[in-house]
């Protein structure tokens, strides 16, 4: 049988990125339809980076199959969304005068604590995120943010590693082609 040089693709679902942020969006969506105005801005801004960073890691795993050029490039995207978002609840504390929290903080600790729950999802933060105090919410999803940029660099790393070990799809379509003419007596 011909080698198979499409690679199974699509399993954005069972990426612990993809989960996380999952539940920055959802958390985004409820933190802006509780704190900030529909009219201004910035609620539209906060929940297009956070859909963003969720809707490029599927993208990006979707074109995996034929592109590690493109899901490279989707990841990155995905990844400075959700930077682009951290700086909106950084702005959001500051200019209302509350404090980022610190790598010290007990609810930090807690955070860490919830984040390592295999399985996680938006229930197992709710009542963080939907706390009365915008505080509390915006340091949650804050921490959120955090753990699914750092999930999202670490898989950059991983896909960078791939391609430069196993080339992409010209390289796969090219050691198939090889592979079937050495078979077939070089037809």
């Amino acid at each position: 049988m011909t080698e198979r040089f499409i690679l199974p693709h699509g399993g954005y679902r069972e990426l612990l990125s993809y989960k996380k942020s999952l539940i920055v969006y959802d958390a985004t969506v409820r933190f802006c339809e509780r704190f900030v105005s529909k009219r201004d801005r910035t609620y539209d801004q906060m929940v297009q980076a956070a859909r963003s960073g969720k809707q490029n890691i599927i993208e990006g795993s979707m074109a995996s199959a034929t592109s590690k050029k493109t899901e490279i490039r989707l990841t990155s995207v995905a990844r400075a969304s959700l930077e682009e978002l951290l700086e909106d609840y950084r702005d959001f504390l500051r200019l209302r005068g509350l404090e980022e929290w610190t790598q010290d903080h007990p609810y930090t600790k807690r955070l860490r604590k919830l984040n390592r729950i295999p399985d996680a999802n938006y229930e197992t933060f709710r009542k963080a995120i939907e706390h009365e105090d915008p505080a509390i919410a915006a340091n949650v999803i804050i921490g959120l943010i955090k753990v699914t940029t750092y999930l999202l660099d670490r898989q950059i790393r991983r896909l960078e590693k791939e391609f430069v070990e196993e080339g992409g799809l010209s390289e796969r379509m090219t050691r198939a082609r090889l592979r079937e003419r050495g078979r077939s007596g070089g037809k």
